[in-house]
């Protein structure tokens, strides 16, 4: 079965350089990187915020030469220069190389979104200009002008529907992954579930388990205890020094989870009986 083959990427390890005393070399796990394996289909990076986790999976993704599900390019994203200089600094250890996947930040998506919606009115701005451009024109001129912007529009509106911004933010999420993600793909998300209720998380599982049925590799940085239970799982704790592997049971967010759907009124009536003052 395909999802028995081993992982494309199969080994993050980290170069001699970087200035270590600048972002990002001085985040405890990236400077105490050496290697990281990735030891099957589907890698979870978890940790606190600020642990690292999600600077190094953007460094990984501008080091595959990733394309990026936003509204710029990894190259071009002004926000992600550290972390460019990161991905000089790591090496990626490659069973076989794939030209297919992406990198999403779930942060990222109204801007892709939006990326959308303005190429599309591009289109349409231009297939206007060209009825009044070739109205005197033959109708085999025009359709040999108008050809292939109507087949760019055709293809975009059957991938993405004339308006992901139309559904619900989970929805178009869900919609994004459905028309993105193909087989042999490698799949770089940071924290997808951000706009997914537990049920859509739980239809993302299900999108995950087709596509590594299918040769394709996620490594996903989550706080979602529900993701993290995907079957078969690495999970990758941020929160040691070195990152390492740890199991889904033994993760702090998971307890904590566990314990306050066992007694919610505990918990609750522990925090608002002594409210905090810092906001």
């Amino acid at each position: 079965m395909l999802a028995d083959r081993p992982p494309f990427l199969r080994e993050i390890r980290r170069k001699e350089g970087g200035d270590g005393s600048a972002f990002p070399f001085t985040v405890p796990v990236i400077r105490a990187l050496e290697t990281l394996p990735l030891r099957g289909a589907v890698t979870f990076f978890v940790g606190e915020n600020g642990s690292g986790k999600s600077t190094l999976l953007e460094a990984i993704a501008a080091a595959a030469r990733l394309p990026a599900v936003g509204s710029a390019d990894l190259d071009d994203d002004a926000t992600l220069g550290a972390q460019r200089q990161l991905s000089e600094a790591l090496r990626l250890v490659w069973t076989r190389r794939t030209s297919r996947g992406f990198f999403l930040r779930a942060e990222d998506f109204f801007g892709f979104a939006k990326r959308l919606a303005r190429m599309r009115i591009e289109l349409l701005r231009r297939l206007e200009e060209l009825e009044v451009e070739y109205a005197d024109r033959s109708a085999y001129a025009k359709g040999l002008a108008s050809g292939p912007m109507r087949r760019s529009l055709a293809e975009m509106e059957q991938r993405y529907g004339v308006d992901l911004d139309a559904n619900s933010h989970g929805q178009s999420f869900l919609r994004l992954f459905q028309s993105r993600f193909v087989p042999g793909g490698l799949y770089l998300l940071d924290e997808p579930e951000a706009p997914l209720s537990p049920q859509s998380q739980l239809g993302l599982i299900a999108m995950i388990a087709d596509m590594v049925a299918q040769d394709a590799q996620f490594i996903i940085a989550t706080h979602s205890p529900i993701l993290m239970a995907y079957p078969g799982a690495t999970i990758v704790s941020f929160d040691e020094v070195p990152a390492s592997v740890v199991e889904y049971g033994a993760l702090e967010s998971v307890r904590l989870v566990r314990d306050f759907l066992a007694e919610p009124e505990r918990y609750v009536g522990r925090i608002t009986a002594t409210p905090s003052t810092e906001y």
